[in-house]
């Protein structure tokens, strides 16, 4: 331990309470008295990323060429893959050498785009709820002044652009947008995704579109990507969710050339790239694509993540508490069903019988009164939850 105080950088202070280390340590209490926990809290899959793809990372790490270091920006196989799969899923065409680049996972493309464009004082569009990194990991560690757009249940979890005062909107450099979304599982339609880039257009912001759940879709639904409607903005997805490679971090970035070209010499000061022979593994997923649907690499998963949500949802509603069924995502997000509506409460209570969800205020304050499950445990751990939660309810 240092004998002498550092103090840490102003912009740490902005930075709000990490609320979960409350529930870490609610949970190593209640461990400790031996209480069996049922996690569906984390947002992360619990199936295993598909064999096909785990053999070639296999076969690729021990060529080696493949250890080596890669680029910041990604190899030009990588490149000419993703460019290949917009034009597969989506019907876009991309330039691999300017308008896509490799990220180490979404995250780090999400926070590094800030870090291209934003200035101190740049006011940065942000949903909330929201993924926390918008408006924390990118905005405030760039000095940046994040503007809460509220996903309401009324506006279907969509920021209302009209709600949105005409100054700030002539002030704002960069918006944030993730459908489907995460936390409150809503789907975008193309209209409104269109009334988004209209408004880019006339206030001269761009959108940074987050859009890793893009193949977490039920039933027909087929999630559309915001470069559908423009290709002057920018698009970040990943394999993490698609393919359940969470660990892998291996991601990518498509779009304008401009902001690509931005995030890229952020990249090449910071970070040396994804591992060759990880985004040589992604390649062999993305080439089961061979048109606009899922491979069955995919669809298998979702499969198994679309009987999760239904057992959830059915036993939701036969407790009492209602709760709609979301089109996409592996989340559920649904109101508190008790008079205080605090759901940083009502998660402690569900705590003290093992069982682990989310509460909404960890994703801002607008999120308060809602709570997401995560459908990452298999359907007996999910109908084992559920007569717990009967218990407390």
């Amino acid at each position: 331990m240092l004998k002498i105080q550092i103090e840490y950088a102003e912009r740490i202070g902005r930075l709000p309470k990490y609320i979960f280390a409350a529930i870490e340590e609610l949970k190593a209490q209640k461990k400790k008295e031996g209480v069996d926990f049922i996690p569906l809290g984390i947002g992360d899959p619990d199936l295993t990323a598909p064999k096909i793809i785990v053999d070639e990372l296999i076969n690729q790490v021990k060529i080696p060429v493949n250890q080596n270091y890669p680029t910041s920006m990604g190899e030009e196989d990588f490149r000419s893959e993703v460019a290949r799969w917009y034009k597969t899923r989506f019907g876009l065409e991309f330039d691999m050498e300017t308008e896509i680049t490799n990220v180490i996972g979404g995250k780090e493309g999400v926070a590094n785009i800030a870090r291209a464009f934003i200035n101190p004082g740049d006011i940065v569009l942000c949903p909330n709820p929201g993924y926390p990194v918008y408006a924390n990991g990118a905005t405030k560690l760039c000095d940046g002044i994040p503007h809460l757009m509220p996903l309401m249940k009324d506006h279907d979890f969509l920021p209302d652009l009209e709600a949105i005062d005409t100054d700030v909107l002539k002030k704002a450099k960069m918006m944030y947008l993730n459908y489907p979304n995460n936390p409150t599982g809503a789907i975008a339609p193309k209209e409104y995704l269109k009334k988004a880039v209209d408004y880019a257009e006339d206030y001269k912001f761009f959108i940074v579109y987050d859009n890793p759940y893009s193949e977490f879709t039920y039933e027909d639904y087929i999630a559309p990507s915001l470069l559908e409607i423009s290709q002057e903005h920018i698009e970040i997805n990943s394999a993490s969710k698609m393919f359940c490679m969470t660990g892998f971090r291996c991601g990518w970035a498509a779009g304008n050339s401009h902001l690509i070209e931005g995030l890229r010499k952020v990249k090449s000061q910071i970070d040396s790239g994804c591992p060759i022979f990880i985004q040589k593994a992604v390649i062999k997923g993305l080439q089961q694509y061979k048109d606009r649907k899922k491979p069955s690499i995919i669809q298998k998963n979702i499969d198994i993540y679309e009987k999760r949500r239904d057992v959830l949802i059915k036993g939701l509603n036969k407790i009492g508490w209602k709760t709609e069924k979301p089109q996409a995502t592996f989340y559920v997000w649904t109101e508190v069903p008790t008079e205080e509506r605090d759901s940083m409460e009502f998660v402690k209570k569900l705590i003290d019988v093992g069982v682990i969800i989310t509460p909404g205020i960890g994703f801002g304050k607008f999120g308060e009164g809602f709570v997401r499950f995560a459908l990452t445990q298999p359907i007996d751990r999910i109908k084992e939850a559920l007569e717990r939660v009967e218990d407390v309810l």
